[in-house]
């Protein structure tokens, strides 16, 4: 009975989803994008009509294999060859009044096309920092783009949907303005600080937080602090600061003689990064401090992301699991800073952020 019910839903959802003249194409069908296929499959999505979804490798546009629950694992071996020109077509085909790309990837390459695309008239939702968190002048192409009517759905760029760009947008459309941020931008670099109490190695914790999905596949895309560093980048433009990706001080926890090797050879020498973090855990215990991993950005423009000692009454110092936080001094909320804070990191979560993102163009 419940999968007939449930093959009944996705027939009217398909039938509401024609009437409604939202199409989308899905490009990334990795963790985030495969959880957003789920929701895809929900009535949340009832609006929306996917039209095309493809991986690094294989795509497919038949309506009968897109409406699959199972079309993230048939397109891991099968599907048409990517061609993004054909996926585009289908949303021009598709005669849908909103046509939006879904961008969940982590692909320079994809995210450098994000204002082309906004030019061509259609809308962008998207996961991918490389674009708004890399050089200063693709933001700037992006926001010219954005001026000439498209729209760009980035809630998932930071704090995987935390309400902190559209918190910060609407404080400045109130005339209010950012005068300092300071936080914990890494659901990962969040989870390992706060587990990390000098009991066990650092290699060890960070091992277990890899098995759990926590980091990514090679951690030193995590430890670099260069994900850290786009978010920052991100805020801070929205912001007003015109800040280029040279003007962020980022400091790495990934040694200098395992920064270009391999990544199996990087995880069999994980030993290598405990002696340097034991021994600033213990300096700071000793001072009643701990390690966390911040973001700051002062009322100058100055931008800095590393580990830095706090004491324990500061508010980073008691977030949780994968907890991100982001404390903003503005005009307004000066006395005491405005506090976002929640779950950081994790497919399902960043998966709502882009459908939250895509049904607010509807």
């Amino acid at each position: 009975m419940s999968a007939v019910l449930a093959e009944a839903d996705v027939q009217t959802a398909g039938a509401n989803a024609a009437a409604s003249g939202t199409a989308i194409v899905l490009f990334g069908t990795g963790v985030v994008g495969g959880a957003l296929l789920k929701l895809l499959n929900t009535p949340a999505a009832a609006s929306l009509r996917l039209v095309g979804a493809a991986n690094s490798r294989r795509q497919q546009t038949s309506a009968e294999q897109l409406a699959d629950r199972a079309l993230r694992e048939k397109l891991k071996s099968h599907g048409d060859p990517r061609d993004d020109a054909t996926l585009l077509r289908a949303l021009d085909t598709s005669g849908a009044a909103v046509k939006v790309i879904i961008d969940a990837t982590a692909n320079a390459n994809l995210a450098a096309r994000h204002a082309d695309w906004l030019a061509r008239g259609y809308h962008v939702v998207t996961a991918n920092k490389a674009l708004a968190g890399g050089e200063l002048p693709g933001w700037r192409a992006l926001q010219a783009a954005v001026a000439q009517g498209g729209r760009y759905g980035d809630a998932a760029t930071v704090g995987a949907g935390l309400p902190v760009l559209s918190t910060l947008r609407r404080l400045r459309a109130c005339g209010d303005a950012l005068l300092t941020l300071e936080g914990v931008f890494s659901g990962s670099l969040s989870y390992l600080f706060n587990q990390y109490d000098g009991s066990q190695p650092f290699s060890g914790l960070l091992r277990e937080a890899r098995k759990l999905g926590y980091t990514e596949p090679d951690p030193r895309s995590d430890l670099s602090g260069e994900d850290v560093a786009r978010k920052l980048l991100i805020i801070a433009r929205n912001a007003g600061f015109a800040l280029g990706t040279d003007e962020v001080e980022v400091e790495s926890l990934v040694p200098e003689a395992l920064r270009s090797v391999d990544t199996d050879s990087f995880l069999a020498r994980l030993e290598e990064l405990d002696e340097p973090l034991a021994r600033r855990h213990a300096e700071a215990k000793a001072r009643g401090g701990v390690l966390r991993f911040l973001a700051r950005l002062n009322q100058r423009g100055k931008a800095r992301v590393g580990l830095v000692e706090v004491p324990a009454t500061h508010p980073a110092a008691r977030l949780y699991g994968t907890d991100n936080q982001f404390a903003l001094t503005t005009t307004r909320y000066h006395s005491q800073p405005l506090v976002i804070q929640g779950p950081g990191a994790g497919p399902e979560v960043t998966a709502q952020a882009l459908l939250g993102d895509v049904l607010a163009l509807t």
